[in-house]
């Protein structure tokens, strides 16, 4: 009997201790013991990209270039991704409000924008100082489109000469609008004042589409706006061009003559693309690149480019980035040269 009472107690023991373990490690029963492979698993499955809304910002006012290629590429975006991508115009200062806004944007693939010329440009002329290629992730090149002399069908001027001819004759007189003081269509004006000894007066206008309006109106006497940007005014028998920007004949409009074949070495195109806030995860990246791709190189971009007469120039993330640094170079040293107030 005393062996048998001993050995009871003993296990009583045993029961306790046992019990006591178990209450100090919280009572485990196996159920959290998930296996590394199912933990990683199960934490991919709430960051996956994208959950939400993402915005993209457009530098210019709603009917022109880069307004048009920017809501293309968002509409193909969200049909791609499965959500809404919304366009959001912030105007001002050639472009430089929306990239600062972009810019200081969080880096999660939710904010994203168009990214004009105007990105390699604003830093030499004084609007922001923290626009330049090097302060985003690039995401890819879209499009590229020259820079035309575009007058009202009634104009007195028929051909560039007649109108660069008066122009110098009445220095100030002639009225010339672009998309912002600054923005690459004032570059444009600028650079051909700087070739040809003419002079005008700039008119600032928040981007193409404003500035072609007032000449359709008579407010303004030209436009140094781009081929795309002109063509339906042409084809509607409203506005001529008398001269492109280019060391080519532009395809949709072959009969007009560039500069260079009349003696002047002017170049000046517009270009445009997508970037998002420096340090983008890696994760988002490999979602939204392709994404851009796809959508820049879709045929809804390219039925658009043929109707408005601009031509897609697909660039990849680094190569944009390139490009980009090298037209930022070309600006920060040409632009404090030329007298663009």
């Amino acid at each position: 009997m005393i062996k048998r009472s001993r050995l009871l107690v003993i296990l009583a023991l045993a029961l306790s201790v046992m019990l006591a373990i178990t209450a100090c490690t919280g009572g485990d029963t196996g159920e959290d013991n998930v296996e590394p492979e199912e933990q990683q698993e199960a934490e991919d499955v709430g960051v996956e990209y994208p959950e939400d809304q993402i915005t993209m910002i457009i530098q210019a006012a709603p009917g022109g270039l880069s307004d048009t290629v920017a809501r293309t590429v968002a509409q193909e975006l969200q049909n791609d991704l499965g959500v809404p991508v919304v366009s959001v115009n912030k105007t001002g200062a050639a472009g430089a409000v929306a990239m600062s806004f972009l810019q200081g944007s969080n880096p999660d693939g939710y904010t994203i924008g168009y990214v004009p010329v105007e990105l390699s440009m604003v830093k030499a002329l004084g609007f922001a100082n923290d626009v330049e290629p090097d302060a985003y992730t690039l995401l890819g090149r879209s499009n590229i489109s020259p820079a035309t002399i575009t007058v009202r069908a009634d104009a007195p001027w028929d051909t560039v000469e007649e109108f660069l001819e008066y122009s110098k004759e009445n220095p100030g007189k002639v009225k010339v609008g672009n998309s912002g003081t600054g923005s690459i269509w004032h570059i444009a004006a600028a650079s051909v004042e700087e070739a040809t000894g003419a002079k005008f007066n700039h008119v600032p206008f928040d981007g193409a589409a404003p500035a072609i309006a007032a000449l359709m109106g008579s407010h303004v006497d030209a436009v140094t706006v781009s081929v795309s940007e002109v063509k339906s005014g042409v084809d509607s028998g409203e506005l001529k061009v008398l001269g492109v920007l280019d060391e080519e004949k532009s395809p949709f409009f072959p009969d007009v003559p560039t500069l260079a074949e009349k003696g002047y070495d002017i170049t000046v195109a517009a270009w445009g693309g997508f970037a998002a806030p420096k340090n983008l995860p890696k994760e988002v990246e490999d979602v939204l690149i392709p994404a851009i791709e796809k959508a820049i190189q879709s045929e809804a971009l390219k039925k658009i480019a043929e109707e408005r007469a601009f031509t897609v120039a697909y660039q990849n993330g680094e190569d944009f980035y390139k490009f980009a640094k090298d037209q930022f170079d070309f600006y920060m040293k040409m632009i404090p040269e030329m007298d663009i107030n």
